[in-house]
């Protein structure tokens, strides 16, 4: 079975006339992004409810990898991430970020190419449409940018949920829930499947990276009434949840996955409004798979089918209960596992991958180096992470890498393919055997038997991680404001 790098070195010994010469042979990506996507997927079996015929039929055609995880829960440091190749500990974004402040953020970022400017430089004309970075198309580097995403439409008041009315509530939240607008095509998610739909129609003279990034199911929970019908509200079934969760895990915990602008399950419980927000989170999920299986169907009628690898991603997950929460942005497993799909043709050099499900733990940031040894581009040696290649041969291969996520700069989780680590910033722990407690609701790390593979564990975090980016914004809770207030005084800052 040829492994990718054979394929790199047999175009580079073809090529006599450089990169450009290599055009034609090169394979086109179309790469989709999903925000606020967690496991709720029929071939993730995530949810009972959950209903995505079209990602389900891309997962069956390519490898579905079932432990993949973001670099930071938020969008912003996420795809930050990703379009770098680079950890939240090196470039020093851990919160939200302005696009426009992303190639200045730090020293590194100054350095630092993303994804589409490398494949450009080797003859690929980058597309997008939607969100891709936090902002669209703001940092500028893709060489076409269609329509834009946004988080609406909205009703003109709120349906089900405002922190406005609750005194208790700090911050603000676009969350909210209930059947809205009329049509699909009220919905911005429909005007960006369409510009992938024409760009799979249309001629393209170069091999082709197109970005669409899709909104739903982000919040608010929004999309037409026929979605709802999808999920009958008698059927709907309720993550696990455990009242007493909190009990053995550390203060620092608590402090760093506090959300106080969000709604809690106990609040979700005493309104009667859990079963509403699952099947409002369940019906946009729906609604975005049916906009994927239509840029889908373009691509397979498509001149390109033959000669283009489909990466389909999520930022980050999202609670939708568990954990007392209904939101991203903390480093519990809810709020980092993603789905992860790529599916290379089989007419393609690279195309003899398995299909199936890999349970190894892959990151975010290994997309940027499994994009390049897919299309036969050298590698970029500023990567962090690894490429994907040696799984989509064998899914079962050898893996010895770690996934790591950072919230914050002292604060961090790590993943194999069986447990999680939590370290925050002082020095308290979590831990987890996800075989016996895929809910995380028993906390190895206070047991005197796993301190020695906690320490062994710790070992493993970064050194020094680089100081927080100036640039950087973070949700209003008491431990990121103290925080705040340190970083604006710490001259290593950028």
């Amino acid at each position: 079975m040829r492994h990718c790098a054979l394929l790199i070195l047999i175009w580079c010994l073809a090529s006599t006339d450089g990169p450009a010469a290599l055009d034609s042979e090169r394979p086109n990506v179309l790469f989709i992004a999903i925000d606020d996507l967690n496991d709720w997927l029929g071939c993730l079996q995530g949810h009972p409810n959950a209903k995505t015929p079209n990602i389900d039929a891309l997962a069956r055609r390519g490898v579905l990898f079932a432990n993949a995880h973001c670099q930071a829960p938020i969008c912003g440091p996420s795809r930050a991430s990703l379009f770098t190749g680079l950890l939240p500990t090196t470039t020093g974004i851990y919160g939200q970020i302005n696009d426009k402040q992303l190639r200045t953020a730090s020293d590194v970022m100054r350095t630092a190419t993303f994804l589409p400017d490398y494949l450009e430089k080797f003859g690929y004309k980058t597309l997008a449409a939607g969100k891709l970075f936090h902002n669209g198309d703001a940092a500028k580097v893709f060489d076409e940018y269609g329509v834009q995403s946004s988080f609406g439409p909205k009703p003109a008041k709120r349906m089900k949920y405002d922190p406005t009315w609750f005194p208790e509530k700090i911050g603000g939240t676009q969350t909210d829930w209930g059947a809205f607008p009329d049509r699909d095509d009220q919905m911005p998610d429909y005007n960006i499947a369409q510009y992938g739909v024409e760009q799979l129609r249309a001629k393209h003279d170069q091999p082709f990276f197109l970005a669409v990034g899709f909104m739903r199911p982000h919040v608010p929970w929004h999309v037409p009434q026929k979605w709802f019908d999808l999920h009958p509200l008698d059927s709907i079934v309720l993550p696990p949840y455990l009242a007493d969760d909190f009990a053995d895990i550390p203060e620092m915990s608590r402090r760093v996955n506090e959300l106080p602008a969000m709604p809690t399950t106990t609040w979700a419980i005493e309104t009667g409004e859990w079963k509403n927000m699952v099947q409002a989170y369940l019906a946009c999920t729906s609604f975005v798979d049916a906009q994927v299986g239509k840029v889908l169907q373009a691509l397979e009628t498509s001149q390109y089918a033959d000669n283009t690898i489909v990466i389909l991603w999520s930022d980050h997950g999202y609670h939708v209960g568990e954990k007392n929460r209904f939101a991203k942005q903390a480093l519990w497993d809810r709020a980092t596992k993603l789905p992860l799909i790529i599916a290379v043709p089989e007419t393609q050099p690279t195309g003899n991958q398995q299909t199936g499900i890999c349970q190894q733990s892959v990151g975010l940031v290994d997309l940027y180096p499994t994009v390049l040894e897919l299309c036969g581009l050298p590698p970029n040696p500023q990567n962090e992470g690894h490429s994907l290649c040696p799984l989509l041969q064998a899914t079962d291969a050898p893996w010895p890498y770690w996934t790591i996520t950072s919230y914050g700069q002292h604060n961090h989780a790590l993943q194999s393919d069986r447990y999680r680590f939590y370290q925050y910033h002082d020095g308290s722990r979590e831990m987890y055997d996800h075989r016996a407690d895929p809910n995380e609701w028993n906390n190895l790390a206070q047991l005197e038997s796993f301190q020695e593979m906690g320490d062994n564990l710790a070992a493993r975090l970064p050194k020094g991680p680089a100081p927080p980016a100036r640039s950087n914004s973070y949700p209003i809770n008491r431990y990121f404001i103290d925080q705040a207030v340190i970083d604006a005084n710490t001259p290593e800052s950028k």
